[in-house]
């Protein structure tokens, strides 16, 4: 098992770096390593050697690129949401395309940036995912929010159910009893519902389910 950051001032985030261009790789780990709290434990070019160093230095936080030389990141991420399912991955491209957005969170991705964004959102991303948050950055959200009205639009019949339960006040273990499933592939549910749904909280999901049954039982009265 991989370990994760400890408490406290001293602890440092382990970070590794996936990217075909070593240029790139250069300068993001510049950024990681003159930010406080976190260090380069490894970089990589490829799919398979970015799956052979994970193996081999278990980081807290993966920096990963969609395109790559052998397959793709998301290759790399559903791979490695297998073998070390601790580990946090985010996307960071140069792709800003929906489908590569909904298929990265489907593969397990705890963020998306793009390479525009600053070095410092980079470190605090770095912290936030090491933490175990899953967020997007705020002009991915407000596009997604536009282009999609309805937030559930790209959910998976899974993650459909899995909001209805929520909706239902279950817990994880009840969600996982009552669809046959492990709790652990019901948080992997619900990790990819709050990022779908652009939520960063349990609450907001279920606060959603009940507003919008609401409004589906007044327009039924209405009628």
């Amino acid at each position: 098992m991989n370990p994760t950051p400890a408490s406290g001032a001293a602890a440092t985030i382990s970070v590794m770096i996936v990217d075909d261009h070593e240029v790139v790789r250069r300068g993001i780990a510049e950024i990681v390593e003159r930010a406080d709290g976190m260090t380069v434990v490894a970089e990589a070019g490829s799919v398979a050697e970015g799956i052979r160093r994970a193996a081999l230095v278990q980081p807290h936080v993966i920096l990963c690129d969609l395109r790559l030389p052998d397959g793709t990141g998301i290759d790399l991420m559903r791979t490695l949401r297998e073998t070390m399912p601790a580990t946090r991955i985010v996307v960071l491209t140069s792709f800003d395309d929906d489908d590569a957005l909904a298929a990265a969170l489907d593969a397990g991705a705890a963020a998306y940036l793009l390479k525009s964004v600053r070095g410092a959102e980079i470190a605090d991303v770095v912290r936030a995912v090491a933490a175990g948050r899953t967020l997007l950055d705020s002009r991915t959200v407000a596009r997604r929010q536009l282009d999609h009205q309805d937030p559930t639009a790209e959910l998976t019949p899974a993650e459909h159910k899995v909001l209805d339960l929520i909706g239902e006040g279950l817990s994880n273990r009840e969600i996982a009893d009552r669809l046959g499933v492990a709790e652990k592939t019901v948080k992997n549910h619900i990790t990819s519902v709050l990022a779908k749904m652009g939520f960063q909280r349990r609450t907001q999901v279920a606060a959603w389910v009940a507003s919008h049954k609401h409004r589906e039982w007044r327009g039924d009265s209405a009628g």
